[in-house]
């Protein structure tokens, strides 16, 4: 093979390498532009955390009380 061809096969991997990487390097922006998006819009989507915690403990004292206050009934009950 002589120097030329050499150079040639060189250029034509080099170009494809080049391509290849332009290629990722624009997938891998847009991913960032996505991920980017998906946090702004995630928090407005669904219940944050610290409110989900905050209903399921309003929740879980409203069952008990519901439940003390059966348990009182059933106490009290004539027939027992």
């Amino acid at each position: 093979m002589n120097q030329e061809t050499i150079n040639m096969i060189a250029g034509i991997a080099f170009s494809v390498f080049g391509w290849f990487a332009r290629v990722l390097w624009v997938a891998v922006r847009d991913l960032e532009k996505d991920l980017a998006k998906l946090r702004e819009d995630l928090p407005q989507t669904y219940l944050p955390k610290h409110e989900a915690r905050d209903l399921i403990g309003d929740l879980t004292k409203e069952i008990r009380d519901n439940f003390n206050r059966i348990f009182t009934l059933l106490d009290n009950k004539a027939d027992k």
